[in-house]
């Protein structure tokens, strides 16, 4: 709905379109979005769930892990649900303040996802490059801060996105072909001059996807140095197999970001607008999904107390299990 003022248009409400193109194929996108969905919000509770209640996973890599699962299942909760309305039930309407409050949800975690990437990076160098120290060097009161710190990151850096959004004068119709509201194709629908919105975004993604990113990559320098460095093939080996998990985190993460960024910028032409929102889609919806799954398997710890839960072992040392 769009109400005519004085001087400008004032959109009351949009209508997200899902995948443009696509239209006819709604029902059966939905299955993979639904089955994915349902996979990340068991996995990531259940993690929580197994991380609150057992005593030997209160330690400052299961606390990152926590954070990485209570961002998994608000970044993807803010949009599936959504998305499903309109395959299943052609629920395409969402109010103005609505589509604002989903795109504040929808960056501020995918920079918080990034962030805690980031602070897991930190915390595999600690461990591995000063064993004796990790306990006193990552403290509940420093994981806490600095976790803390990352949250207020993205929301202070995100904020602006919402007034930049919300001065603009909308002309060009209320129809946005997406599932969800994405900062850029919002804009896209204003009759004014959006340079500044898209500059902001380009300076926010670099602001914390470029930091993370370079944080991430030092810290597995230093990493590889320290590793290569060992005199024991066992002690590489183990010093490696630490890592695995973040790795695999880090590819479900940013491999979807990249391909995203680029070819907005550099295939838009050639790149149906269809494989842009079933990506930008994947980018919220994999890392979810897999990251409890990745953690559940490489992750011994994990891994035991699962099987321990599933075959009904009554030795678990916890308080609720």
């Amino acid at each position: 709905m769009i109400i005519l003022n004085k001087t400008n248009w004032t959109l009351v409400s949009f209508i997200l379109n899902g995948v443009p193109g696509l239209e006819d194929m709604h029902v059966w996108i939905s299955f993979p979005f639904f089955s994915m969905y349902i996979v990340a919000m068991v996995g990531n509770c259940g993690l929580l769930y197994l991380i609150y209640y057992e005593d030997s996973l209160h330690r400052p890599m299961y606390y990152f892990l926590a954070m990485l699962s209570l961002t998994d299942i608000v970044m993807c909760s803010s949009t599936i649900p959504k998305a499903l309305c309109i395959f299943w039930f052609h629920l395409k309407d969402i109010g103005f303040n609505e589509c604002l409050l989903q795109m504040f949800f929808i960056h501020t975690f995918t920079g918080m996802e990034s962030g805690v990437l980031m602070l897991m990076a930190l915390d595999r160098y600690v461990a591995i490059c000063y064993p004796l120290r990790y306990s006193t060097i990552l403290t509940n009161h420093v994981i806490a801060k600095v976790g803390l710190a990352t949250f207020l990151r993205g929301v202070l850096l995100i904020i602006p996105f919402t007034f930049l959004t919300k001065r603009l004068s909308y002309c060009r119709g209320n129809i946005i072909p997406h599932t969800y509201c994405d900062h850029m194709s919002v804009a896209k629908l204003s009759c004014g001059n959006v340079k500044v919105n898209a500059i902001y975004g380009l300076m926010v993604a670099l602001l914390i996807g470029g930091f993370d990113i370079l944080c991430i990559t030092i810290s597995y320098t230093m990493i590889l140095r320290a590793v290569v460095s060992l005199s024991s093939a066992d002690a590489r080996q183990k010093a490696f197999s630490t890592c695995t998990a973040h790795i695999c985190a880090i590819v479900f993460s940013y491999t979807p970001a990249f391909f995203s960024f680029f070819s907005h910028r550099f295939g838009g032409h050639t790149i149906p607008p269809s494989c842009h929102i079933i990506v930008a889609n994947i980018y919220l919806l994999l890392p979810p999904t897999m990251n409890p799954i990745v953690y559940g398997v490489k992750t011994k710890q994990i891994r035991d107390r699962v099987i321990r839960i599933l075959s009904g072992s009554k030795d678990i040392k916890s308080h609720g299990i």
